[in-house]
């Protein structure tokens, strides 16, 4: 049966006047629910599915009906095939959507939904199979005449790939050949990495897909990553809707997306979709997908891959050319032909301005865009002319480490680049998200820099380190109204009452002294408070004369007015305990209160110490109580948000303690490895250090 004939069930819904047809979204978070609106903005009666973990995720208050899978990591909820069909079958679903990551790529559970007499939203599961693999993606897409990336796709032996390895010429990428989202992805350098680097690729590939085959291909250094969605029907016709360019990239995962492409011109884009057309009728594609390219210098394109689902960047598309690919995903999942042809749509595109996206991460980049865990304190969607936010979560929501650290898409439209790019930097500095470490601040300073401005964005911008990655320190300002709210909240009913009539709580010789901590370090401010809620305080040498004039609240956020000498200036801020969140411009400060705590020294950075960075689950231990290990050796590694974290040792000498297994669930500063520093023991390490 084609993937696009109406089963039963379906035909049975449509007949139905008190009923719509009903579909299952089986996916999560902020993807769940875009799907959700616009499904429901069509007529259709929407299903959404929850893990044990994501019982309080928008998602679930956003579908008509929400069934529980249970679980709590990916392999136990929204990896299950099983639990999901059996949500589809209690929901009386017809149509199944599957969103993007999970199943949206997997070709069993598109054949299963069409077992099970359901709509599969997607393409046939023979093209599904077909393309998810790279090495079978590439050859047909050359024998459609598009050429690939140089590289090698034979014998999985380590000795043949090292050799072609060789013969490609380093560096060279090895990919996981069922891989996407840049897992199962490792850059080599230099053939000494190869081996430990394949090992890597291999295991993170078979975790994360179920295979550990991989490809290679040559590196290629300053180019562009450049995508063309493309749609198909089942009457035979092929569109694309323009380019993304994707080139700003961490770990081999898109972080901001655009389009149009700085990089390409009218003629470089017609050349790029006729190729993605092409690769899509060679294999009878129906429904959405992506081809993607990459670009080198010389304005040579090479293929990359097909993925055969919505893409995540999605909405810059629909930003520049007014269509809703999800309302056309439902249209030809139900037989019916795409609504244009490709020379509206050229039309439309020549005129649709420009739109940028910003991905929101729960991640700590000068940690090297650590995923980080959490309680949403607060959450304040931006707004404003051009601006639309995808999102999937909600104040109170905890950010788990079970799926990827993703929040949502900022998404910012202009009549031109500069439009765009002045709006999304003006949102994302606008008051928003209080919790988890989060990249709002890095965003701001990718978006502001003058390589992003310029459009001279190339996949290796932040390996080549021109972008600073440094934590961002406070001001005093900062400092000073910290000290100052944190003080005010700390004052009760009577000492509110005893300021009204005749402020005395402290003299001008007598400051109240706080002690705040912020990142790893202790910041003192000395406070003098005054009549009519004014305060001096001096804290980093400088001395503020500050002026509350207001306090209120917004939304989940509180907000304080206030002047500072001469300025007005207004803070959003979540006071919580112990603890003071500030935003100022997109950065988020978490103060938290020690001035009545205990001095602590704490553990140095090279104190020995291994401790587990985050929630996760250890994977794999390298070495043994009583090994000699040198600094820098991987003595274990922790998978966490889709991630695998090698934890190396800090300083040469004796593991003395070891409480990791493979297959642990760890909580996040829990003691991992202990490690005797050779200047303490008189041994010395080995000269090789352990994988």
């Amino acid at each position: 049966m084609s993937p696009i004939e109406m089963p039963a069930k379906i035909l049975q819904q449509a007949e139905n006047n008190c009923d719509h047809p009903t579909l299952l979204i089986a996916n999560r978070g902020e993807i769940a629910a875009r799907i959700v609106r616009t499904a429901r903005a069509h007529g259709y009666r929407t299903i959404a599915i929850y893990s044990d973990a994501d019982a309080d995720s928008p998602h679930v208050q956003l579908a008509d009906l929400a069934v529980a899978i249970g679980g709590r990591t990916p392999a136990e909820s929204y990896l299950d095939i099983e639990r999901v069909l059996a949500a589809a079958n209690e929901g009386g679903a017809g149509l199944v959507h599957p969103g993007y990551g999970f199943l949206s790529e997997n070709p069993a559970f598109a054949r299963a939904c069409i077992d099970r007499d359901l709509v599969f939203v997607g393409p046939a599961a023979d093209t599904i199979e077909l393309m998810a693999n790279k090495r079978r993606a590439k050859a047909l897409a050359e024998s459609a005449g598009v050429a690939g990336v140089p590289g090698y796709s034979g014998s999985q032996e380590d000795a043949a790939l090292l050799e072609a390895a060789h013969e490609i010429g380093f560096p060279v990428m090895i990919k996981a050949a069922d891989g996407g989202g840049g897992r199962g992805m490792r850059l080599v350098r230099a053939p000494e990495r190869f081996a430990a680097e394949l090992r890597s690729a291999r295991s993170e590939g078979r975790a994360a897909f179920g295979s550990d085959e991989v490809i290679l291909e040559k590196a290629i250094f300053s180019g562009r990553h450049i995508e063309i969605q493309v749609f198909g029907d089942s009457h035979g016709n092929i569109v694309h809707l323009g380019e993304r360019d994707c080139s700003l990239q961490r770990r081999h995962q898109k972080i901001i997306e655009e389009s149009p492409s700085p990089a390409v011109d009218t003629a470089l884009r017609s050349r790029l979709g006729e190729a993605a057309r092409a690769v899509a009728a060679a294999c009878d594609y129906v429904g959405a997908g992506t081809v993607e390219f990459i670009l080198d210098g010389d304005g040579n394109f090479y293929f990359l891959e097909m993925n055969t689902r919505l893409q995540v960047e999605h909405p810059v598309t629909e930003m520049v050319s007014g269509f809703d690919l999800v309302a056309w995903q439902l249209q030809v999942a139900r037989g019916e032909p795409l609504p244009v042809s490709q020379d509206e749509i050229d039309r439309k595109l020549a005129r649709g301005g420009h739109a940028i996206e910003a991905r929101l991460y729960a991640e700590d980049p000068a940690r090297g865009f650590l995923p980080q865990t959490g309680k949403i304190q607060a959450w304040l969607a931006p707004g404003g002319t051009g601006i639309r936010v995808d999102a999937g979560i909600r104040a109170g929501q905890e950010i788990t480490s079970y799926y990827d650290p993703m929040l949502g898409k900022l998404i910012a439209w202009g009549e031109n680049r500069e439009q765009a790019r002045l709006r999304l930097v003006q949102a994302l500095q606008t008051p928003a998200l209080v919790g988890p470490a989060n990249n709002f601040p890095f965003l701001i300073d990718l978006l502001s820099s003058a390589e992003f401005s310029a459009g001279a964005i190339t996949t290796d911008l932040l390996d080549r380190g021109d972008l600073s990655l440094r934590a961002p320190q406070p001001a005093p300002l900062n400092i000073a109204v910290a000290a100052v709210l944190i003080h005010e909240h700390g004052l009760s009913a009577r000492d509110r009452r005893a300021r009204r009539a005749n402020w005395r709580t402290a003299s001008d010789n007598t400051p109240y002294t706080y002690r705040l901590a912020l990142a790893g370090q202790v910041k003192e401010s000395l406070l003098w408070p005054h009549h009519d809620g004014n305060y001096r305080v001096q804290c980093d040498n400088e001395t503020l004369s500050i002026r509350l004039l207001n306090v209120g609240c917004h939304g989940d956020l509180q907000r304080a007015e206030l002047t500072v000498g001469s300025l007005h200036h207004a803070f959003s801020y979540v006071h919580d305990g112990e603890v003071l969140y500030l935003l100022d411009g997109g950065h988020q400060w978490k103060f938290s209160d020690i001035t009545q705590a205990p001095a602590s020294q704490g553990e140095s950075a090279d104190s020995g110490q291994i401790l587990a960075p985050m929630d996760g689950r250890i994977i794999e231990v390298n070495t043994s109580a009583g090994a000699c290990v040198t600094r820098g050796a991987t003595l274990a590694v922790m998978e966490a948000m889709k991630m695998e974290l090698p934890l190396r040792a800090a300083c040469d000498g004796v593991v003395t303690r070891l409480v990791a297994s493979p297959g642990d669930q760890v909580r996040g500063g829990q003691l991992l490895v202990e490690v005797q520093a050779e200047s303490e023991t008189g041994v010395s390490a080995p000269a090789e250090p352990a994988h």
